[in-house]
């Protein structure tokens, strides 16, 4: 898509042919399926195929609340989202007969639902599976003990799924967090095997680390003396990455740099592969003495490689803590202590649930704007669906909200692809049952593959995913007696009405992100600020770790916000640009600052600590005028002369005798005022009068 203008046309074509790699492993796929699968088939042997599609249906439902993460989670999560099935379940049963009744709750579960996107993804999905059900059940209304035993039967079908996501918790008690750990310090390993990078591009494992730190460090967090372990790894990930980015930064003796991440690289993976396997590190610690032999080939001659000697001395013995640690072996002791100085960091602690729910009542919140337009949209579909009576008519209502997103992008996608996706279905349904021998159990099967194709690809390409899952409800639907036929047409004609419902309702009430864009851009300069002010307290270590996680957090937001801008029709270009350029800087800014903390670590003495402070918290209220300047759509305020400041820093620093270090910090601070002038610079050269309308 054209970077410059919206191009509805290109949007389309990106969606529908933008596939990325199933990231869905395939024990999860088949446990998955075999949830929706047994319970049918129990029923078909047994002559109860009824209680057979309650539970399969319930099991369907929940499906996509079976989540990587710790067991606990998982447990906590697919509890939750069972219980929602079965209470919406219970409630469409009873009054699905009584439209006003049947409306009210809808518009409420659309709205409460609606409203847990606040909370994130795995808990939106809730809300969403409690609509589904409530507009499914809704169309065949029944008496107090039926419905009792449909909810049942539903809410058996998440537990199902449940038993099947946490049998392996006995038996593989820390797999969730050894898979996380195996996963950044394989991306460490990758990391070293690029000597140089990007600046422009956003720092390496920014996702991965913070992923890492909730299943580590989060609420649901297992406990035990491999977890004091975990913990330490997880502290060394991050000084292994504050590390390497140095060394890359420094630009520095190529030669030396290359062989010495090279080794790096190997004590890395071969550390991932023993986490992934619960092994032993031996691989490991035998590359480990092949780098200490590196190391001291390279550095004992007497130079200092440009620099590089401090980093790769400080990186080597994080490697051999590493490896160590990897094999739970500390004394347990220390591992104890280190453990106890290790919580979730403040900025990714969640406050009080009440709190941030209340904090979301404003039609300037998002969330509050998508919690109105899914209340009103899904009760006017189900409206809609009863004035015309139409087949199947909760296909209408459901479709809505699914399609339905918190913002224009999102809501576009799913809805084009769930169309050409049941189209899709349609076609390859017909086909399939076509050609598939007309008994039960050759049925059963067939549902079966498409079930599994759908949970693979549902994370790659929705509208693959779609056309598989097309399939699985009209089979599934024909056992108990509906034509596939006639419920695939209805399927197609309600799924596009309910795609166009949804587009509707987004764009009556919008939230544009160019409305929000400065500020996520401003949150993420803020962030630097604080971590650059941190930087400047010598050996405030969880300080600086904080710090550092907030600013990668804001960094992911604005990211996620200019994405969904250029996305957006009527996004100014100009608006585009200049979110693009901020962004790019802002990734080099956060790099000179991760490699300031890694350098100030690992030099053992500094001449003027106290004027590298003074240099680095102006440099800091620097990052924080430009912030306020964008939040404020104005041009930023003078700025210090960071540059005389540099350069008097770096006379001070070299009369101090103490020329390897003078030149590290000559280097560092030079990027730094750099990186704070262009940010001005760019800020500055903008209109003001941009328009950012909400």
């Amino acid at each position: 898509m054209s970077s410059s203008a919206y191009s509805l046309r290109a949007h389309a074509i990106e969606s529908l042919t933008a596939i990325k790699r199933p990231d869905v492993p395939w024990r999860v796929v088949l446990r998955n399926t075999a949830a929706v699968v047994l319970p049918l088939a129990a029923g078909m042997a047994t002559g109860h195929p009824q209680v057979g599609l309650g539970v399969a249906a319930g099991a369907l439902d929940t499906m996509f609340s079976d989540q990587p993460g710790p067991y606990r989670q998982r447990l906590r999560q697919l509890l939750l989202a069972s219980l929602a099935a079965g209470l919406a379940a219970l409630v469409g049963f009873l009054i699905g007969g009584q439209l006003l009744p049947i409306l009210l709750a809808t518009a409420a579960c659309g709205f409460f639902g609606g409203l847990l996107v606040v909370f994130g993804t795995d808990t939106a999905r809730v809300g969403m599976t409690s609509m589904i059900l409530l507009v499914i059940t809704a169309s065949t209304p029944t008496s107090l003990a039926h419905a009792l035993g449909g909810a049942a039967l539903i809410f058996a079908g998440g537990l199902l799924l449940m038993v099947f996501s946490l049998a392996a918790w006995p038996l593989q008690r820390y797999w969730p967090e050894r898979m996380a750990l195996a996963n950044v310090y394989t991306g460490l390993a990758e990391l070293a095997r690029q000597p140089s990078h990007d600046e422009a591009d956003v720092p390496a494992l920014t996702e991965a680390m913070t992923t890492l730190q909730h299943t580590l460090l989060g609420r649901d967090r297992a406990h035990g003396r491999a977890m004091e372990a975990f913990g330490v790894l997880l502290e060394l990930a991050e000084r292994i990455r504050l590390e390497l980015t140095a060394m890359s930064a420094l630009h520095a003796a190529p030669a030396i740099h290359a062989l010495f991440r090279g080794d790096a690289a190997r004590v890395l993976a071969t550390i991932a592969e023993a986490l992934e396997r619960g092994d032993s590190p031996e691989q490991a610690d035998h590359a480990l003495q092949t780098l200490r032999a590196s190391e001291h080939a390279l550095l004992d001659s007497g130079g200092d490689a440009d620099g590089l000697a401090a980093h790769i001395h400080a990186l080597a013995g994080q490697l051999a803590a590493a490896v160590r640690n990897a094999d739970w072996a500390g004394s347990s002791g220390e591992l104890r202590a280190s453990a106890a100085e290790t919580r979730l960091p403040t900025s990714l602690r969640s406050s009080s649930p009440w709190a941030t729910l209340r904090a979301s009542l404003t039609p300037r919140s998002v969330a509050f704007r998508h919690a109105v337009r899914m209340a009103v949209c899904l009760s006017a579909a189900l409206w809609i669906s009863r004035l015309l009576q139409l087949p199947h008519g909760y296909w209408l209502p459901m479709t809505a909200a699914i399609v339905l997103r918190p913002d224009f992008a999102a809501t576009f996608n799913f809805g084009l692809l769930r169309v050409l996706g049941t189209v899709l279905g349609l076609v390859l349904t017909t086909v399939l049952l076509h050609i598939t021998p007309d008994e039960p159990w050759a049925h059963l099967a067939l549902m079966a593959v498409l079930c599994m194709a759908f949970r693979y690809l549902a994370g790659a390409h929705y509208g693959m995913a779609v056309a598989a899952l097309t399939g699985t409800v009209v089979i599934l639907l024909s056992f108990e007696g509906v034509n596939p036929g006639l419920a695939v047409s209805d399927r197609v004609l309600n799924t596009a009405l309910g795609c166009g419902m949804a587009l509707l309702a987004y764009v009556a009430w919008p939230t544009w992100e160019r409305g929000r864009a400065r500020a996520a851009l401003a949150v993420m300069l803020d962030a630097y600020a604080s971590y650059l002010q941190a930087l400047a307290q010598p050996g405030q270590t969880a300080i600086h770790n904080d710090t550092r996680t907030a600013a990668r957090t804001a960094r992911t937001n604005a990211q996620a916000s200019i994405d969904r801008m250029r996305t957006e029709p009527a996004t100014p270009p100009e608006l585009l640009a200049l979110a693009r350029a901020l962004f790019a800087n802002g990734n080099r800014l956060a790099r000179t600052a991760m490699t300031l903390e890694a350098t100030l670590d690992d030099l053992a003495t500094l001449a003027e600590p106290a004027g590298i402070s003074r240099f680095v918290e102006q440099a800091a209220g620097a990052v924080r005028t430009v912030a306020a300047a964008l939040r404020e759509r104005r041009p930023a305020a003078p700025l210090p002369d960071l540059r005389a400041m540099q350069r008097h820093l770096v006379a001070t620093m070299q009369a101090g005798g103490d020329p390897a270090a003078a030149e590290l910090l000559t280097r560092i601070s030079d990027r730094l005022v750099d990186n704070i002038n262009t940010l001005a610079h760019v800020t500055n050269r903008t209109r003001p009068d941009v328009p950012a309308s909400a």
